[in-house]
Order: structure tokens, then sequence, then C-alpha cells
């Protein structure tokens, strides 16, 4: 069997819930402290070991991929000046680990249809990542595990499928997809069995308080399924659509808990408080950041 070494990053998104701030900037290149959110996420999946990224991208998205580029005029003046330091942190952007594609999706269906954009790249029964931009995901303080890295070992470990999740209050169930374990939960850092995805249940109807964050370690039967996935809610192609399939068939999908947490930076709130607890931890703040959550995104939302 191939190994994971893909991931894709679903970049083709309006970023509505940021206007006007993402009218003429692509939402996954808004700042979180020092460096783009893209960044962060591309920095992730390759601290899991994902270093074969793919960004599914859009006309107008020109940004993204060009932060990842050479910039030749740029590190010649950084080192005709001296600023060794600041030429270093440039040509980390892009290590030589990371092979990275750009695609395009040049229809707006969906986060399904997204990732179905890269089903050419995968050879016959390769697994892949999925990861949404939306949501930055850090250790705790003070902790260095990485959950993505965590979450690829347990693929490796049982081969099947991961969904990561994280614990929200029981009176917030209803804005997210909750997974269905059973009635039981898995401890921080570990995985279970799932049965299934309930979208935004109601608090007493909820089968757990373990909501999707949007990474995701996937076999390759997953791409077949999305293939021929009829169109769903919204109208458009839902990758929980094809994941329900495949724990109908299979039941190999489980709900991987992360140690860490959460920051949506698709939206307002969350991208000031990431910016907020990021750039204390990083000695920029002083003052002492809020440590609540934020809220994250749908994991269908291509916003």
């Amino acid at each position: 069997m191939p190994s994971l070494r893909k991931v894709i990053i679903p970049v083709a998104g309006f970023g509505t819930r940021l206007l006007p701030i993402s009218k003429a900037i692509p939402k996954e290149m808004v700042p979180v402290v020092d460096r783009p959110l893209i960044q962060h996420v591309v920095d992730e999946a390759l601290a899991a070991g994902l270093n074969e990224v793919v960004l599914v991208t859009r006309s107008g998205k020109s940004a993204v991929e060009d932060h990842f580029d050479t910039h030749f005029e740029l590190e010649a003046s950084l080192e005709a000046k001296g600023k060794q330091a600041l030429l270093d942190e440039l040509r980390a952007i892009a290590p030589p680990e990371l092979k990275l594609t750009v695609i395009r999706q040049h229809q707006a269906l969906g986060l399904g249809h997204a990732v179905h954009c890269a089903a050419h790249l995968l050879e016959e029964g390769e697994p892949f990542g999925v990861i949404l931009p939306d949501v930055l995901v850090k250790p705790q303080p003070g902790n260095q595990i990485v959950d993505m890295d965590e979450m690829v070992a347990q693929w490796q470990a049982t081969q099947r499928a991961q969904i990561m999740v994280e614990a929200v209050p029981r009176e917030e169930v209803q804005r997210y997809g909750i997974v269905d374990c059973g009635g039981d939960e898995p401890r921080a850092g570990k995985a279970m069995a799932m049965a299934g995805v309930v979208e935004k249940p109601a608090p007493e109807q909820a089968p757990s308080r373990l909501s999707v964050i949007g990474r995701y370690i996937l076999p390759y039967r997953v791409m077949t399924l999305l293939a021929d996935t009829p169109r769903g809610a919204g109208g458009e192609i839902q990758l929980t659509d094809a994941i329900a399939r495949l724990i109908r068939e299979t039941g190999g999908v489980d709900a991987f808990r992360m140690r860490g947490r959460t920051f949506d930076c698709g939206q307002i709130a969350g991208w000031l408080q990431a910016n907020q607890v990021l750039a204390t931890e990083a000695g920029y703040l002083s003052a002492p950041a809020s440590e609540t959550r934020s809220t994250s995104p749908e994991p269908e939302s291509m916003d």
C-alpha cells in the first residue's frame, strides 16, 4: 500500500465570514501574528510528515501560491544587506521537503467536490489527509505534541480512517457536526470507532460532545465514493456523505480526540483570539489572553 504523504487543503472559498477583509485578500493569507494562516496550516502538515501538499484553489487566490514560491529579488536584497536571520526565515516558508501542487476547482460544488478534484494525483490505494485551513490547531501551553502527527500515527497503526474531534460544552453542540461513538467518548490523544456524524443536534439529542474540526485521514476508497456521491445539503457534494457511506460499508472510521485547542480563523472573533493568544505566547504581548474556545466552522463550509 502507498504510504501516507499527501494532504489536500481546500483554499477555494470566498471567505464571506471575514468580509470586508477578504474582499481582495484571500482568507488564507490573513496574518496570525507573524505569518499568514495558510503557513501555520502547512507547517502543521509538515510536522505530521505530510510533505506532499495539494492546494485546491480558484481564480483570485494567486497570493496563496505566491507565498510558497521563491522571491529571488527579495532574497538577493536581504543577502546583500547581511540580513541572514530574515533570509533564513523567508526560505523556511517552503523547506526542501515540501512538495507543493496547486490545482483549480472550477465549480463551487462543496468540500467533497474540492477534495475529489485531487483524485488524479493519488495512486490506486493511496491514503490521504484533508485539512480545512479556517481552523488553526495549536498544542496546549507547555505541550508540544502535534495532534495531526498523533492522528497519522493512529492511522498507521490501525489503517482505519481518522476524523479529529474536540469536546465542546453540551449547550453548544447544536452549532457543530457531532460524532456518534455509541454513547462513549475517547480520551484525549485516543481514538474510538464511530457510527456516524449528527449535524447540529439539539443538546438533549446529541450522541456526544465531540465536534468535527476539519482534520481527516482517509483511505483511497473515499475518493471512489466521492466520484458518485450525489449533491446533498446546500446542493453541494459533501465529504461527510462519502464518509457516512464508508462507515456503512466497513465501519472502519474512528473519532480521534485531540489534545490541543482550536481557533476558527475564518471568522473575526476566532481570528482575533488566535492573534491575541499566540502573540502573548510568543512574547509580542504581555497582557494575558483569554483561553476560551473559539467557534469552530462547520466541517462542510467552503466560505
